[in-house]
């Protein structure tokens, strides 16, 4: 599928910034909603990352009239049920930061053995063009960690270990933390499709 243009539907510059990373190769302009002041900020409000993704690609693809790629992540911890999963974002609440969500989570962990602080980071990436709906998921497995390690990253990425490495997501180079990551994952999936 050729496209000119591409619009992540995101005005977290941390995750623009991520993105446009890891789509650097592709012959299109990519653009995110910091260029977009006409265009509304989009409700999270879906029950999963699959409904906030295709929601948000929906609503921006309407309003700019180009083809948008939009993401929902979620950090599911197994001994938590799944939380904070698809609200992973406003887990400390509406207006928390990074670290009011990964003081949070540490907390409710606290008593919580390290053979049962598994976890994975799972990513939903949905693409909207003309005539085109597409969603591509990405997943990695680690575990939580008792305190945050590395000022790397962002979100939880100082208390996330991916399973095979003995450092976090926030202690990992940019360019190989997004080789495994959850997101770089979907983002491939979704360059392979464009390509083909």
């Amino acid at each position: 599928m050729k496209i000119d243009t591409l619009v992540i539907a995101t005005r977290n510059p941390h995750k623009a910034d991520e993105i446009r990373a890891m789509l650097a190769g592709l012959p299109v302009t990519v653009k995110d909603m910091r260029e977009f002041d006409n265009c509304p900020d989009v409700e999270e409000d879906g029950r999963t990352l699959e409904e906030n993704a295709m929601k948000k690609a929906l609503e921006v693809h309407r309003c700019t009239g180009l083809p948008v790629i939009a993401d929902d992540t979620g950090l599911e911890v197994y001994y938590l049920l799944g939380e904070p999963g698809v609200h992973s974002a406003r887990y400390a609440g509406e207006n928390a930061t990074y670290e009011d969500n990964n003081h949070k989570l540490l907390k409710r962990m606290t008593q919580v053995p390290a053979r049962k602080r598994h976890a994975r980071f799972r990513c939903v990436i949905a693409f909207v063009a003309k005539g085109v709906e597409e969603t591509f998921e990405g997943k990695v497995e680690g575990r939580i960690l008792l305190k945050p390690q590395g000022s790397g990253g962002f979100g939880y990425d100082p208390i996330f270990r991916p399973d095979g490495y003995g450092v976090t997501f926030a202690e990992l180079p940019a360019e190989e933390k997004n080789a495994i990551s959850h997101r770089g994952r979907a983002v491939e999936q979704f360059k392979t499709f464009l390509q083909s």
